[in-house]
């Protein structure tokens, strides 16, 4: 396969040549042309020239069709889709049919809300009407990570096409391939308007900084590091661009004294691994009360030793690999780090599947570390590796699960209902589960506290950042009719000397034109 770009419904096969690779073999997977600023500014053209000039924003039942004819598209291709991102990017072949499932019901859940969107009308005084519209706001830029493609393209691309506005796609390098698939699955629905939806491959830094500094760009959709996305907000203050950013995360897990052990460790385990760690969402803290941390430990080490590594694209396999041999080192580090910082419960180790293949795959690491200070319990480690915390009493856990400056998911695991809900309030995350880890729905709006984002997405609340409310107000009467009423009494001494010049004029006039007509 050979990856091109998609500019006003044509294919263009333009550009330098780069390559992705299967991160479990190192073999090639496919060959993809780099995105320039040349093809860049040609499709950011085509997107706008389509959002100002087509009815495309107004046709909202067409825009409907469109995103159940992709859904339609994608689930034709599901297992080829499936194959190519395990292959490049190295997650278990059964997690990347979930994900193809995701994304296929994020095309039909928006595809209805695209046909639901209203405004309101209110009257706030006689002769007056305001009209609420909800309106698309332009050209959307969707910058879409290498971890979950097919998702986390149609979780922004979606809501954007509901919204009425136009999009363009700067894909990540690891996986074109897995883009190609889906942009060909796009490309193929009948109901789509050439230029409504563009993708350019990515350049390289340069490139994407052009994108979001562009001032034909209204709003950007950004999954990533925290890192970058403070780049692009900077990028965008230049033209105030609206952003939603879902950015990094440290996700933390409370285990009260009384929860279901057996329950909080496997949710737990389960959600150190997704895709070997490299998610989101994944757990990274373990926070357990002081009475049961021991038996905790125990049974997490028995549970983090089952996961079988493999090749990704095996369906036994629970463990791919890393997505690059540097992140294997960076894996390695700290490693390092937590044997010399805190006491090593489980220490990973970083392999090859054979003599030939590079050193990708990682086994998990489990740390007991009580320093909220170490940048293993601050930052993102995108990796299987888990630091196990203690507390003795609900405020102290609270202040441990709120010790980072993330703030994208929590758990917490109790019998008891009032400390479940008094924890997941206290807890600064956009989602907090209760005995459970990772329940995705696309009807249920996620996001980060403080560092780990801005805005919302999943749900209703998606359409939000591609939309704008626009005011619209009708005054259908003359504002001289407010004086009406008045004119038919006379005006005593008194109520002359209560009114203002301007008024006692106004009325004065109004009786004398009565007069007149009476006259008459």
């Amino acid at each position: 396969m050979t990856v091109g770009h998609y500019i006003n419904g044509d294919w263009r096969f333009e550009g330098e040549i780069g390559e992705t690779k299967d991160p479990s073999t190192g073999d090639r997977v496919t060959e993809y042309h780099r995105g320039n600023e040349a093809l860049l500014n040609e499709a950011i053209s085509c997107a706008r020239d389509c959002f100002e000039q087509t009815a495309w924003p107004s046709q909202a039942r067409r825009r409907a069709t469109m995103l159940l004819e992709c859904a339609d598209a994608l689930s034709s291709c599901h297992d080829e889709l499936a194959m190519m991102l395990s292959r490049e990017n190295g997650k278990p072949i059964t997690q990347a049919h979930h994900e193809v499932s995701a994304a296929i019901n994020e095309c039909r859940y928006y595809a209805g809300l695209a046909r639901n969107i209203f405004g309101r009308t209110a009257e706030y005084d006689n002769g007056q009407q305001s009209l609420f519209t909800r309106e698309p706001i332009g050209v959307a830029a969707v910058i879409v990570p290498w971890n979950a493609p097919a998702t986390l393209l149609i979780r922004s691309l979606a809501p954007a096409i509901a919204a009425g506005c136009t999009a363009v796609i700067k894909p990540a390098a690891e996986t074109s391939g897995t883009h190609q698939i889906m942009m060909q699955a796009i490309a193929s629905c009948p109901s789509l308007e050439p230029g409504a939806i563009v993708s350019v491959n990515d350049g390289g830094v340069a490139l994407s900084e052009h994108l979001t500094k562009h001032i034909e760009i209204d709003v950007i959709s950004f999954t990533g590091s925290t890192t970058t996305g403070k780049r692009i907000m900077a990028n965008a203050s230049g033209s105030l661009k609206r952003l939603s950013l879902e950015l990094g995360g440290k996700s933390p897990a409370v285990v009260f004294a009384d929860a279901d052990l057996d329950n909080a460790v496997a949710e737990i385990s389960r959600a150190v691994v997704p895709h070997t760690g490299q998610m989101c969402t994944a757990i990274g803290r373990a926070i357990v009360h002081e009475d049961i941390i021991e038996s905790f430990i125990d049974k997490m080490k028995q549970a983090l030793t089952s996961f079988k590594a493999g090749s990704p694209t095996d369906r036994s396999t629970q463990l791919g690999p890393l997505i690059n041999e540097e992140a294997g080192l960076r894996y390695l580090r700290n490693v390092e780090q937590g044997a010399s910082e805190g006491e090593m419960l489980l220490r990973g180790e970083l392999f090859a599947l054979n003599d030939s293949s590079p050193k990708t795959f990682v086994t998990p690491t489990m740390v007991r570390l009580e320093n909220r200070d170490s940048t293993l319990v601050q930052n993102e480690l995108f990796a299987p590796y888990l630091v196990i915390e203690s507390f003795s009493d609900t405020a102290s856990a609270i202040q441990s699960a709120n010790a980072t400056r993330y703030g994208l998911s929590a758990s917490v695991y109790t019998e008891s209902l009032r400390d479940a809900q008094r924890a997941s309030r206290a807890i600064k995350a956009g989602t907090v589960w209760i005995n459970c880890h990772n329940r995705l729905m696309v009807e249920a709006e996620t996001g980060g506290y403080r560092e780990s984002g801005l805005g919302r997405l999943h749900g209703a609340e998606g359409l939000t950042p591609f939309l704008e409310t626009k005011y619209i107000y009708t005054q259908f009467e003359s504002q001289s009719t407010s004086c009406r009423p008045l004119c038919a009494a006379a005006i005593t001494e008194r109520q002359l000397t209560s009114r203002t010049s301007l008024e006692v004029l106004t009325i004065y006039l109004c009786q004398k034109l009565k007069g007149l007509s009476n006259a008459g």
